[in-house]
């Protein structure tokens, strides 16, 4: 280990020996300061030292084609501060490399979680892939501001997308940076979600009339997709969600009972779905050439069509309904129960709802009935 003068004359002047495959030159006028020189030319400046323990480190400043001599000295001269008062350079220097960035935090510890806790974890995996991850993936834990949040969102509502839609990205957010501090991923010490609110959600109410049903249920009748076709149909007639209709086999169909077994909903608990004379005659009429254990299975693959979209959309065209979304089925199933006077707490069980407040958007419609009601005695009144 030679001891020299470093100067940028003898920086620029330095070689490797022949034979070998570096040598380490140190500075006689501030300790521990040293150039390394390697047999392939190239050379860097490091500072040794020695930490709170008393163990030698060894701190790597920079290369010499990149920075000056005096540069590389001020440097030395800082991390020798730094291991006198702590905390130890090399360590801070360790602890920013291994702050991974959001899509490694995603890849390596996020998704491999959801997948075991969570039944919705495909829609988080589809929301982070086509939104969320394009904005912030790239970044490191600790360098991601709200501001960058902020304007994700904003972007979003400017793109068209619903409040529903933002608020689902903010939420998700947020939890997955609690997730990080929870499980004290490195970077992860503060949440950039802290202090933005989710919008108000604008909850759309849409019913099908007596004449728009009739539309509906003709052109699902003559469409070529049959699966597609008896599965809106059962959602018509059910009330039941997307998923308990397209993901159910032959096996949850409970003919004397006259249900439908789901064997987790979305409360994550088990549910039977109630099957009227229409829906009893339509599976029975699909069961007699049945050749696979799921009810709805695509005819290309076998397995269930995990979102109706595009028989869907033809179907709703079709009908004249464009506007109309597939979850407004069951709206509608909703609408006409109530409007036929049966009560919110029967409609509560038929939908398969935990708690009655998300019946109650219904309410209104109890309201009309009654009022349509009241006007039958009044015409009566007027007529005698």
């Amino acid at each position: 280990m030679p001891k020299v003068t470093l100067t940028t004359l003898f920086v620029r002047a330095a070689a490797c020996p022949p034979g070998r495959a570096k040598i380490d030159f140190f500075d006689v006028d501030q300790r521990g300061f040293m150039l390394e020189v390697r047999s392939s030319g190239g050379k860097t400046f490091y500072q040794r030292y020695r930490n709170e323990r008393g163990r030698e480190r060894q701190f790597k400043i920079g290369p010499a084609d990149a920075i000056r001599l005096e540069q590389a000295r001020r440097k030395a001269r800082q991390v020798l501060a730094e291991a006198v008062l702590g905390p130890d350079p090399q360590c801070r220097r360790q602890e920013l490399r291994s702050i991974p960035t959001f899509s490694t935090l995603i890849k390596e510890h996020y998704l491999p979680f959801a997948k075991n806790t969570k039944r919705s974890w495909r829609t988080d995996e589809t929301v982070l892939r086509l939104h969320i991850l394009p904005a912030i993936g790239s970044v490191p834990l600790d360098q991601v501001p709200s501001s960058a949040i902020t304007k994700l969102i904003s972007q979003m509502r400017e793109k068209g997308y619903a409040a529903g839609t933002t608020n689902r990205v903010l939420v998700l957010l947020r939890y997955i940076f609690n997730l990080a501090r929870k499980w004290n991923v490195p970077g992860a010490k503060e949440n950039p979600t802290l202090g933005l609110n989710t919008a108000p959600e604008m909850h759309r109410e849409r019913f099908l009339t007596a004449e728009e049903a009739r539309r509906l249920i003709a052109a699902v009748e003559a469409d070529e997709n049959k699966a597609a076709a008896g599965a809106i149909m059962l959602l018509l007639l059910t009330g039941a969600r997307r998923n308990e209709i397209t993901q159910a086999r032959w096996e949850y169909v409970e003919w004397e009972k006259r249900t439908l077994l789901v064997p987790v909903s979305k409360s994550g608990r088990p549910r039977r779905v109630a099957l009227n004379g229409p829906a009893i005659a339509l599976l029975r009429s699909l069961s007699l050439t049945a050749s696979s254990p799921f009810i709805f299975p695509s005819a290309i693959t076998g397995r269930p069509c995990p979102s109706l979209f595009f028989p869907w959309r033809r179907i709703r065209r079709r009908a004249g309904l464009n506007d109309l979304r597939l979850h407004d089925l069951r709206h509608s199933f909703a609408s006409f129960l109530v409007n036929q006077g049966v009560s919110l707490y029967v409609v509560q069980g038929l939908l398969g709802h935990t708690q009655s407040r998300a019946t109650q958007r219904y309410a209104h419609l109890v309201q009309q009935t009654l009022s349509d009601a009241a006007e039958v005695v009044a015409t009566a009144i007027r007529a005698a």
